[in-house]
């Protein structure tokens, strides 16, 4: 059981809504407990000691309760940080709050889940200190096909279930099919080699292993097509960060 008493706690802070006139609400994805919504007593009040650390963005040691059911509450802030360059710049603030939402869909709340509460800190701070903020998104996107229970088959071919040299993507068969098996799904998706390997190299990539990315743009706009194919028909999810994301991008490249 959770222990309700305050504690200190692990935290990536994933949103905050008001409530009430001088109150919000919190939600973090915490290292011991999994993404758990905190009430804060007049943070919206100008004086609020707690203000500094629960801005956007923010991620640390906090202390206070972690209650099973219902509010759970904060009480300091011990070790706070900001992932900065995220805070100011607004493409990376539409990538970074889209992947927050997201894994806040994926995972039930009060269900502990360190590694994905790794993941989600590797993917912020390596979009904060300039890594690809797009590809960084793909690879977490990859990832949590499994967690939404799609779960494509990205080593074998899922119909003869045999390694081959060439592959498609497959919705019918939920993942690749080698050459030998295209006539089998006439809708496949005729994706390139290149696309194909990364959405292999993606499914197993470690975040932490990454030491930099050089991903030209058409294959970039391939993945995101091919994801956002698989998110909609299989997956199935209507996230406003989502939105604001693809509206931010398309503001981008017609600048």
């Amino acid at each position: 059981m959770v222990n309700t008493k305050s504690r200190p706690f692990h935290g990536i802070l994933l949103y905050r809504q008001n409530y009430r006139e001088h109150d919000m609400l919190v939600k973090f994805f915490t290292a011991e407990a999994g993404i758990k919504m905190f009430f804060v007593r007049g943070l919206n009040r100008p004086k609020s000691k707690l203000a500094a650390d629960l801005i956007p963005f923010s991620f640390g040691t906090y202390e206070g309760e972690l209650k099973e059911q219902g509010l759970s509450y904060i009480s300091t802030g011990d070790n706070v940080s900001h992932f900065q360059q995220i805070s100011e710049d607004i493409m990376l603030n539409a990538y970074a709050t889209y992947l927050m939402t997201l894994l806040d869909a994926a995972l039930p709340d009060n269900f502990p889940n360190k590694p994905w509460f790794d993941k989600l800190f590797y993917a912020l701070n390596l979009i904060n200190n300039g890594f690809d903020a797009e590809i960084i998104t793909n690879i977490i996107e990859v990832q949590l096909l499994t967690v939404f229970g799609v779960a494509p088959d990205f080593k074998y071919c899922a119909a003869c279930h045999l390694q081959k040299d060439r592959y498609d993507y497959s919705e019918k068969f939920n993942g690749l099919i080698c050459e030998d098996d295209y006539h089998l799904d006439k809708y496949r998706m005729h994706l390139d080699q290149k696309t194909i390997y990364y959405l292999r190299l993606f499914s197993i990539v470690n975040l932490t292993k990454i030491e930099k990315i050089n991903v030209n743009q058409a294959t970039k706009n391939k993945l995101r097509q091919v994801l956002d194919k698989i998110y909609d028909s299989s997956v199935g999810l209507n996230l406003k960060s989502k939105k604001f994301l693809d509206q931010m991008n398309k503001w981008e490249l017609n600048r």
